[in-house]
C-alpha cells in the first residue's frame, strides 16, 4: 500500500467488472492500530487491534479481495442505506403517497433493498492527515433509486480521534421528503477475525432498558418496548453473550438468537451505548453513538457457507454486529423515533469505535 503521509495511505483494492478502480484508504493510530476502507459500499475493509499485550490482529470478518465482496453481499464492514434494518412489506406512506420497496428479506425490505448503499462505488471527496488522519467518501443516490424519493447527497467521514479510536459522521441532504436510516454493519470478533474462537465467550454491556420484540420476519410488534429486567436480553451489567442464548424464550427463536433493537435515549446526544470485553486477547470495545436505537446481532445466520479472509468459513455466532440506527419499521410507526428527512434539513449521526486494553487504557 503506497503511502502519501504517515498516517494515512491510499491505494487501488480492486477492479469492477465496469472497469472503475476501487480504492482502499488506511487510516493510522498508535501500536499499530489501523483502520482500512475500500470504496465499495465505504465499507471497513480490515480493522487491525491491539491486543493486552501489543500483539496486533484484524477483528473484523469480511474478505481478502474484492472478488469476495463482489461475489456475495452479507454486509461486512458496509455502509447501509438508504434505509438499514428492515421496513415491512417494502412499503410506507410518505405526505399522502404510498412508497412501495422490493421485498428482499421475506416479505420485507431490508437494509436498502436489493441494490442499496453496500453496492455502490463511493468517491473519495477528501483525505487528508489534519488535524487527524481521515477519509471522506461521498454518495449521491438518485431520486427513485430503489423507488425511494428524493435525491439524497451523503458524505461519510472516517477519522482516527484517539491511539485505538475510529470515528465516524454521517451526513446526507435531499431535495425532497424522504426517509433514511444509515448505519456501519462491522462483525466483530475481538479475538481476532482468524481466530478460530466464537463470541459467545465477550462479555457485553448494553445501556439499554428497553428493546423492541420482534414477529417471526423481526419486524417490532404491535406494542411498546418491553422492559429488559428479568429476560435474556437484560445486558445493563456485562453478561456473557452465550450464556443465556439457547434459554426457551420465543424472541430468541424469532431472532434465532440476538438479533433485536434495543432502545437508547432519543436525545441525539454522544453516549456509551455498548461495551465488549475479549476474555483471551484482552481487547476491550466500546460504542458510542447520537442514535437512538442499537441493533444487536448474534451472527445466527452466519452457517459455514461464506469463504472469508485467509480462506476461513464464518459460522454461526463467529461475530457480533452492533449497529446504532433508528428503530426497525419507523416509517410505519408513528410511535417510534422518525427516519424522515426534508429539503433544509441536513440528516447527522455520529459513530464511535474505541477500543481499550485489558487494563482499561486506550
Amino acid at each position: 500500500m503506497a503511502d502519501t503521509s504517515s498516517r494515512v495511505a491510499r491505494d487501488v483494492f480492486g477492479t469492477l467488472p465496469d472497469g472503475r478502480a476501487v480504492e482502499r484508504v488506511a487510516l493510522r493510530g498508535e501500536s499499530g492500530f489501523e483502520a482500512r476502507i475500500i470504496t465499495f459500499g465505504a465499507a471497513i475493509q480490515a480493522l487491525i487491534v491491539p491486543d493486552a499485550g501489543g500483539h496486533c490482529d484484524d477483528v473484523v470478518l469480511g474478505y481478502d479481495d474484492l472478488d469476495g465482496f463482489l461475489r456475495e453481499r452479507k454486509f461486512f464492514g458496509a455502509t447501509v442505506g438508504r434505509y438499514a434494518n428492515r421496513i415491512a412489506n417494502g412499503r410506507f406512506d410518505i405526505d399522502g403517497k404510498v412508497v412501495q420497496l422490493a421485498a428482499n428479506n421475506g416479505p420485507n425490505a431490508l437494509h436498502g433493498g436489493p441494490d442499496g448503499f453496500d453496492r455502490k462505488l463511493w468517491q473519495i471527496a477528501d483525505i487528508g492527515n489534519a488535524p487527524e488522519p481521515f477519509v471522506t467518501l461521498s454518495y449521491v443516490s438518485a431520486d427513485g433509486e430503489e423507488n425511494y424519493p428524493g435525491t439524497l447527497d451523503v458524505r461519510l467521514t472516517y477519522r482516527i480521534t484517539g491511539p485505538h479510536e475510529l470515528s465516524f459522521a454521517f451526513t446526507a441532504r435531499t431535495d425532497r421528503p424522504t426517509i433514511i436510516n444509515l448505519t456501519n454493519h462491522s462483525f466483530f470478533n475481538l479475538e481476532g477475525a482468524a481466530s478460530g474462537r466464537d463470541i459467545l465467550d465477550h462479555r457485553l454491556t448494553l445501556f439499554a432498558e428497553h428493546f423492541l420484540a420482534i414477529d417471526p420476519t423481526a419486524i417490532p410488534l404491535a406494542e411498546p418496548p418491553r422492559a429488559v429486567a428479568g429476560t435474556p436480553f437484560d445486558f445493563r451489567t456485562a453478561s456473557v453473550v452465550g450464556a443465556r442464548i439457547r434459554e426457551h424464550d420465543q424472541q430468541l427463536r424469532h431472532g434465532k438468537g440476538y438479533d433485536h433493537n434495543f432502545c437508547l435515549p432519543n436525545d441525539r446526544a454522544l453516549k456509551l451505548a455498548a461495551r465488549v470485553e475479549a476474555p483471551r486477547s484482552g481487547r476491550i470495545f466500546e460504542l458510542l453513538t447520537d442514535q437512538p436505537g442499537l441493533q444487536f446481532y448474534s451472527g445466527n445466520y452466519l452457517d459455514g457457507s461464506i469463504v472469508g479472509k485467509q480462506g476461513r468459513l464464518y459460522r454461526q455466532s463467529d461475530a457480533f454486529c452492533l449497529e446504532p440506527q433508528v428503530w426497525p419499521n419507523s416509517p410505519n410507526r408513528p410511535d417510534f423515533p422518525s427516519p424522515r428527512l426534508v429539503p433544509g434539513e441536513v440528516y447527522r449521526h455520529q459513530l464511535v469505535y474505541r477500543f481499550l486494553s485489558g487494563r482499561g487504557e486506550a
